[in-house]
């Protein structure tokens, strides 16, 4: 039930604030688990195989349809779960996300891949500021973000087959542009939502792991967009 009509103003900016605040922990505790995998497993050379041809690109591409299959079912499941397994299925797929993203540090020098993230550090702070902060309702942009999303998705699937440098470059803007949007409109998001949820019960503390999934997800596909655009290539 919506709190909202039945609170002070200080006592929702204290339910948002604490809320958001969760969101965003669980969010850094992911992304610090994906970087310490991701430089672990780039140190011990494990997908260097598939660069070399010593050795074949099929357990990456698994991994990859594993993860994408743990997000599916973390989100269409997450009402039946208790907030432990909730939390403890973010973390894990944070360390499998790891371990795919290692495969960059062959392909980008380590100093255009940390000087990247901090530019994606800064963007990500400066849309979720302005989807915290804007009184603007954001709530009609999503489906078209959704859509253009799903149009990468097919583009950059199209363009494996015709390699065209046009169409990378395209991708690549389009897709920092789409992930700004979601950065934005999921923040806010979150931030209603908190007036729904009481932050620590079993849904709150599941909705603060779904919400920093979602924030996860936004920074480090906002990464991989403008590591294609300012990456410098080994």
């Amino acid at each position: 039930m919506n709190q909202a009509h039945q609170l002070t103003a200080e006592e929702i900016k204290s339910i948002q604030t604490t809320f958001i605040n969760k969101v965003y922990v669980w969010m850094g505790l992911a992304l610090t688990i994906t970087g310490i995998v991701a430089l672990r497993v780039a140190d011990s050379g494990a997908f260097m195989g598939m660069f070399t041809g010593a050795s074949s690109a099929a357990p990456f591409y698994i991994l990859i349809a594993v993860e994408l299959g743990l997000v599916w079912w973390m989100v269409s499941r997450i009402d039946s779960m208790s907030s432990g397994f909730a939390t403890a299925l973010f973390i894990l797929y944070s360390a499998l996300n790891g371990v795919t993203l290692s495969v960059l540090f062959y392909v980008y020098t380590s100093a255009s891949i940390a000087s990247t993230f901090f530019i994606t550090a800064g963007t990500f702070g400066i849309c979720s500021a302005y989807g915290y902060f804007t009184k603007k309702d954001l709530t009609s942009i999503g489906g078209f973000l959704f859509m253009a999303l799903i149009g990468i998705i097919i583009a950059t699937i199209v363009n494996i087959f015709l390699a065209s440098s046009t169409l990378y470059w395209i991708i690549s803007y389009a897709g920092v542009a789409i992930f700004i949007g979601l950065t934005a409109y999921d923040t806010q998001k979150i931030k209603n939502m908190s007036l729904e949820l009481d932050a620590n019960s079993e849904q709150g503390k599941k909705g603060a792991v779904m919400g920093a999934l979602a924030l996860y997800l936004d920074f480090i596909n906002m990464f991989i967009f403008l590591l294609r655009i300012f990456g410098n290539r080994r």
